[in-house]
């Protein structure tokens, strides 16, 4: 009896043991488009997939990035190639829906507007002119624009950036990768826009994650947070306006992201938009829309589209953080 005892005390070791290996968290960072990326997964091989990921990236960048001279993007801007790949369709077809469902706020044709404005511009001021703006703006709307199979036909004045939704997406191809290889419990985070499925299996809870408080100071405190949130297999992406604005004569400030309609930059009392979706793309383009849309429009909109949670901080009257949290955003 003692000896089956034993044997069954060291079959329950050697158990527990293998399940703590395999529920072991691979943790992975670096730098990509331009900011940096944490990814974590539990794999029951412990593998780590640092290359296969890093291939992923320079094949987004390559296809997504008009910081890339040679990518397909910027050849496309230059009228140089017209046949696009996968990933460009994807993100093509996700903008398209997005613009229409915004009634063109969501417009990745305004890049050439958002880089006149030069927001990195010394003092802070508007040196920008109504004669520029104007010429510009008359290449602006993404219906001009229309895709058959991988071909893309525009007009070869209109300027294409993805940049308010592909981040995203490049959280979705990573979080698909790992899915593929059969981790079902994982969180891959580039630049604050982030995916998750299952659980932390050491912490035995749903990934959490957070939303920083504005500052106006340039001072980012990681630590410092309006919200602490669980994120149950869906996305979130964040725009905020407090990092890149500029400010008039009468000490208005004017977000970074441009009124698609106009040109000119968003007045806005919003702060910082979070949105949950079911991927990332879509939370990406939804907050950066949502910023530009305002809080009476925001309210609205989410009405008629419940599948999107949002929460809102914005400044009232009296320069106080206020907070807005629409379609059972989690608290």
């Amino acid at each position: 009896m003692k000896q089956l005892i034993f044997i069954f005390i060291v079959v329950i070791s050697v158990s527990c043991k293998q399940e703590q290996k395999e529920n072991e968290l691979v943790k992975l960072s670096g730098s990509v488009f331009g900011t940096s990326y944490n990814i974590q997964y539990h794999h029951k091989e412990n593998t780590n997939f640092i290359n296969q990921i890093d291939s992923l990236f320079n094949t987004v960048n390559q296809s997504l990035s008009t910081y890339i001279p040679n990518s397909d993007i910027s050849k496309l801007n230059r009228n140089e190639i017209n046949k696009v790949d996968h990933y460009f369709v994807e993100v093509f077809k996700s903008s398209k829906t997005i613009y229409k469902e915004t009634e063109g706020v969501f417009d990745p044709t305004i890049g050439n507007v958002v880089n006149a404005w030069n927001f990195g511009a010394e003092n802070n001021k508007f040196l920008t002119d109504s004669t520029t703006i104007d010429s510009l703006m008359q290449f602006v709307g993404f219906d001009k624009l229309s895709l058959s199979n991988e071909t893309i036909t525009k007009p070869k004045s209109t300027y294409i950036e993805f940049n308010a939704i592909a981040k995203g997406y490049g959280v979705d191809v990573i979080g698909k990768f790992l899915e593929s290889k059969n981790i079902d419990n994982y969180l891959v985070e580039i630049g604050g826009e982030i995916r998750a499925k299952g659980k932390n299996i050491e912490k035995q809870s749903f990934w959490k994650v957070g939303i920083q408080r504005p500052r106006f100071d340039g001072v980012s405190n990681l630590n410092d947070y309006v919200l602490a949130i669980p994120l149950k297999n869906e996305a979130m992406a964040t725009s905020g306006s407090y990092r890149k604005f500029k400010t008039d004569e009468n000490g208005n400030r004017y977000a970074h992201i441009i009124n698609t309609k106009t040109g000119y930059p968003s007045k806005t009392n919003v702060l910082s938009v979070s949105v949950i979706a079911k991927d990332c793309m879509t939370a990406d383009a939804y907050a950066t829309a949502f910023q530009a849309m305002g809080i009476e429009k925001v309210t609205e909109f989410l009405k008629s589209h419940p599948q999107l949670k949002a929460f809102i901080i914005y400044e009232n009257k009296n320069k106080e953080l206020k907070t807005l949290n629409f379609n059972n955003f989690p608290e």
